[in-house]
């Protein structure tokens, strides 16, 4: 038992000394991890654009080489283009974005016709039994009566009148099938401003780029006097840039975009001018910078002196300007305004709200 102990000594410190050296090549092999190739690029390019909600259903291949990608298919819209080679760029290792991408707008439905109700059948109206024929009396001759019995002879009574059946009323004819309601084409031009109240409380210090936000447009959009867009349509962005105070020299900055809006169930990619607050600092108040500073920023102006950190807080008014035509299908129907604050749309943008 004594030999055995002095045996496993030898044998254990080798066993420490290979243990040594495995985890000091592991270690090194980590700090020197070799560079993504166009495989593994191309998989996270082609992921990034599918995790992203507004362009996932649209037909996008991606390929790499030599850390250029390639963008090709046919999308709906020049916002669907842009935001698949945004989504791309932002990936590390690819240092270009070769977009090849067509657009081909999707077919507007047709209206189905309303056929026009059956005729009713015609209604045959019942007929007047006739009256039974009556058997002829016997005559009898007999002498004729003098002037003064002729005279004295009562009148007969005249004979009773038939009855006669009204013929039966018609039925009421059916009620007129309602018009079909009427659509319009309409296009909102570039730059127009969308008012945008975000129901959801964006911090530099939590929050990371590409994390999506949720809002609801604050005002209805009026094209030719006419409602496109209703107030309270809910709306779609992410945050595209952010820097932490503590790791950019004490400032920090938070960009946020549209980009879609849900209308009627109906998903549409728009892309818009960025929107940002950046901090100067602790106790400093910072700037909103972008299309919609000035009368946009409300409430996310006055928190940005919050440390080091900026913050755009839930029911921030933000007017996000389009940077490209967005078509839509209006009905004329029942489409008056019923807009509250009918300037927010109109505000210049270096005029705050009252």
């Amino acid at each position: 038992m004594y030999a055995r102990r002095n045996l496993s000594a030898p044998r254990a410190l080798s066993l420490a000394a290979s243990l040594t050296f495995a985890l000091s090549l592991g270690l090194a092999g980590c700090k020197s991890s070799p560079p993504a190739d166009d495989a593994s690029l191309t998989s996270a390019v082609q992921s990034r654009i599918a995790g992203d909600g507004a362009i996932s259903t649209e037909s996008i291949q991606s390929s790499v080489q030599n850390g250029v990608a390639t963008l090709n298919g046919t999308v709906s819209s020049e916002a669907v283009r842009s935001l698949a080679a945004a989504d791309a760029s932002q990936v590390a290792g690819i240092k270009t974005v070769v977009n090849n991408l067509s657009v081909q707008p999707p077919s507007q439905p047709a209206v189905a016709a309303v056929a026009p109700p059956p005729a009713p059948a015609p209604v045959t109206p019942k007929k007047t039994p006739a009256a039974p024929k009556l058997k002829s009396a016997p005559i009898v001759r007999e002498p004729a009566p003098t002037e003064s019995a002729a005279a004295t002879a009562p009148a007969p009574p005249p004979p009773p009148p038939m009855e006669q059946t009204p013929p039966p009323a018609l039925p009421p004819a059916p009620p007129a099938a309602p018009p079909p309601p009427a659509f319009r084409n309409i296009t909102i031009p570039a730059e127009t401003v969308i008012p945008i109240r975000i129901t959801q409380t964006l911090d530099s210090a939590t929050t990371q780029q590409g994390d999506t936000f949720t809002g609801t447009i604050a005002t209805d959009v009026l094209i030719d006097n006419m409602a496109v867009l209703r107030q309270g349509t809910p709306v779609s962005g992410r945050v595209s840039a952010v820097q932490e105070a503590a790791h950019y020299k004490g400032n920090s900055l938070l960009t946020v975009e549209l980009t879609s809006i849900n209308r009627s169930g109906e998903r549409l990619p728009v892309t818009t001018d960025p929107y940002s607050v950046q901090g100067k600092g602790r106790g400093t108040k910072g700037a909103a910078i972008g299309a919609a500073a000035g009368g946009g920023v409300g409430a996310g102006a006055n928190t940005v002196t919050r440390g080091q950190q900026v913050q755009i807080p839930s029911e921030t008014l933000i007017r996000f300007q389009l940077n490209s035509p967005l078509a839509l299908r209006v009905s004329t129907k029942n489409n008056e305004s019923t807009n509250p604050e009918p300037d927010l749309q109109e505000r210049p943008k270096n005029q705050s709200p009252q």
